[in-house]
């Protein structure tokens, strides 16, 4: 099924009576998982009142080209930098003629030039405007730029007519605007995702932990819900945002992160490991602050639970996905953790090379599984990310 998790989705109305129907049209893109934003004509205002765009989608909605209090009046670029999808519904004769000549002369003509976004239009008028020539050719010549156009629908007009020229149904459009970003590796499918450090503490102001900074593996949650699945991150202390429509667990310690992994792999059809858990934990915690009074002092640890090991032992065991960081022999050792762990794909990364890794947003890794490995070359991780879930999709499919 289509969606439209984590998509930014800016919807412009013009000025034409179909407007009444964006309020629904709001409602649908939500369901199917879309942030939306208005941007209104001032013409729609005169059908359909900015509060009520307002009230439905949750954002203040977007009226007028120069706004001192939206980005030091700099309001329609940062609209056209936010949108993945702009989507104008009820789209008129007027401003289909008004794009189509490229012109700029309001705030949504001006953000439909300046966004990168892909752009839909769901016209809107009387059956004889959308036949005449005039119309025929703008709308050809918005198709040859690559404009998406939903619609019209045939049925009687609020004038009386009969013909083409009613806007699309809202649940239509909403469904031809989640299929641009159609994506359904892992429709249905649950994954659990650890990502971040583990911290081990050795009294209360001072802990054992590693310098990962969790950006691959909220990439992989962000990358994993665009696929369609529901996905779970279970993360070790980082500083970064969780993805949008998650169930997010923040822990500390390796332990903590086990039991709430354990906890929950009943449910769960795959399992990627990405956290960077600490090896090692001191054997005792003590309750105060540890004071500097010798020059050397000698610590005891002891072994943290194998979290990966544990999953694929499991007796709800999920298809198990680890990440194995080395410094040198990465393949092989890679490929050795995974076979000694009984894990289904292992995904090998060099971190001694500092520009990848640990806290860079870049990182370039090799995918293993049993029968063979993929080799995923150096780009950002939200990249790298979605490349995974698309092989970790295809075995799953495999080996069902």
């Amino acid at each position: 099924m289509a969606h439209l998790f984590n998509r930014n989705v800016l919807l412009g109305v013009s000025g034409g009576i179909a407007a009444y129907k964006s309020a629904e049209l709001v409602r649908q893109l939500q369901q199917l998982g879309a942030t939306v934003r208005v941007v209104m004509t001032r013409g729609a205002q005169e059908f359909i009142t900015p509060l009520t765009l307002q009230a439905l989608s949750g954002n203040p909605v977007h009226i007028e080209l120069l706004d001192e209090q939206a980005e030091m009046g700099m309001g329609h670029i940062e609209l056209a930098r936010w949108a993945d999808l702009l989507l104008i519904a009820p789209a008129t004769a007027d401003l289909i003629a008004r794009l189509s000549a490229g012109r700029a002369d309001d705030l949504l003509s001006t953000v439909a030039l300046a966004t990168a976004a892909p752009l839909m239009l769901a016209p809107a008028m009387n059956q004889q405007m959308w036949k005449d020539p005039a119309t025929t050719a703008n709308i050809d010549t918005l198709s040859f730029r690559g404009i998406r156009i939903i619609g019209p629908a045939a049925g009687q007009q609020a004038c009386g007519d009969i013909g083409l020229g009613r806007m699309e149904d809202p649940s239509i459009i909403a469904d031809a605007a989640a299929c641009l970003f159609q994506n359904s590796h892992l429709a249905g499918k649950h994954i659990m995702i650890t990502a971040g450090p583990t911290r081990e503490a050795l009294d209360p102001v001072r802990y054992i932990s590693n310098n990962s900074s969790g950006k691959m593996g909220y990439a992989l949650a962000a990358a994993a819900v665009d696929a369609g699945a529901i996905t779970t991150l279970v993360s070790g202390p980082v500083t970064l945002k969780p993805p949008e429509r998650i169930q997010f667990l923040s822990v500390q310690s390796a332990q903590q992160m086990l039991d709430q992994c354990i906890e929950l792999i009943p449910e769960c059809d795959i399992f990627i490991g990405c956290a960077a858990v600490a090896d090692y934990r001191p054997t005792k915690m003590d309750n105060q602050k540890i004071k500097k009074n010798q020059a050397k002092m000698t610590l005891q640890l002891e072994r943290n639970p194998d979290i990966i090991s544990a999953v694929a032992a499991s007796k709800h065991r999920p298809f198990t996905v680890g990440f194995a960081a080395e410094t040198n022999n990465v393949i092989a050792y890679a490929r050795d953790k995974m076979q000694r762990k009984g894990l289904d794909m292992m995904v090998a990364n060099d971190v001694s090379n500092h520009t990848i890794g640990f806290n860079s947003d870049n990182n370039a890794v090799t995918v293993l599984w049993h029968d063979g490995e993929n080799t995923l070359k150096l780009a950002s991780k939200a990249s790298i990310a979605q490349q995974i879930i698309h092989i970790i999709a295809h075995q799953t499919r495999q080996n069902s």
